[in-house]
């Protein structure tokens, strides 16, 4: 692809993004809510893991705008709090992933003598439901931030693997690939130059679809009691934590589930847009 084919390609999908208004809500939202979380000391004066058993699962009054949870704590502050563990897991988990994955499915590609034996591995990770192999990570793995960002790492890994082959195998059909070889450039300026160059627009769509997929598997695992343990803040330990009193203080529960799925249909409308805005089939 020549420079000029690539530059027009990429304002094609940049006006056609612009053109998206599910795209652009998506996007704000998801700004909104990280710079929720990442402000949440500034935005609220709560500590959130100070208790005030007199005021447990208190309905949104008394300046506590969502109310508070079964410990007296002021759940908005929780959610704030909540958020930024859950993206924080999701991010770097889903940017694990993504940095393993695509390096297995560019290496398959690229080196054919590797394709074999990756891609098996590949289908014995993908032969496991992301959610019960996170689970069985988890489990093995034991309670705690690192265990949880490499579960859900590995869990998101092989469809980025997958799509990054897929990628990469139709790059390397191209006549500026055997160019690069026959003038003597060496792999690692083919791989990154030329082949992840071209072969990053899949994946970066995959890779947003992921965080959707990564920041359920995290809040999943929440919930489930096999994230992080209490009194840590993050939104699916906050929803497992309200079940308890749903029909006393239903609003525990449902505030973290609206979070939870705010969060993830964000990041698969991002995605959605990203993969229609790529499309060269539409117009």
């Amino acid at each position: 692809m020549s420079d000029a084919t690539a530059f027009t390609a990429r304002g094609r999908t940049w006006r056609r993004l612009r053109r998206n208004p599910m795209m652009t809500l998506a996007l704000g939202v998801l700004v909104l809510i990280t710079l929720a979380a990442i402000l949440a000391p500034v935005l609220t004066p709560f500590d959130p893991y100070e208790t005030n058993i007199r005021a447990r699962l208190k309905p949104p009054v008394d300046g506590h705008i969502l109310g508070t949870d079964s410990q007296g704590r002021d759940l908005l502050t929780r959610l704030l709090y909540g958020a930024r563990t859950t993206l924080l897991i999701g991010f770097v988990g889903t940017g694990f992933g993504a940095l393993l994955g695509g390096t297995i499915g560019l290496c398959a590609a690229f080196y054919r003598r590797l394709d074999s034996v990756l891609m098996r591995i590949i289908d014995v990770f993908l032969s496991f439901p992301s959610i019960l192999f996170g689970l069985s990570l988890a489990a093995m793995l034991g309670p705690g931030l690192d265990s949880l960002i490499f579960a859900v790492g590995l869990s998101v890994m092989p469809g980025i693997a997958r799509i990054s082959r897929g990628a990469a195998l139709s790059i390397m059909a191209q006549d500026y690939m055997d160019s690069g070889r026959a003038i003597g450039l060496p792999d690692r300026r083919l791989l990154s130059g030329y082949l992840l160059a071209n072969a990053y627009p899949p994946i970066l769509t995959y890779t947003t679809l992921a965080f959707g997929d990564a920041v359920l598997l995290a809040a999943t695992l929440g919930f489930l009691g096999l994230g992080l343990q209490p009194p840590t803040a993050e939104l699916g330990s906050i929803a497992a934590e309200g079940r308890s009193f749903l029909f006393l203080a239903p609003h525990v529960s449902t505030a973290a589930s609206v979070m939870i799925f705010v969060i993830v249909l964000s990041f698969n409308l991002l995605g959605d847009a990203l993969r229609d805005a790529g499309d060269r089939r539409s117009v």
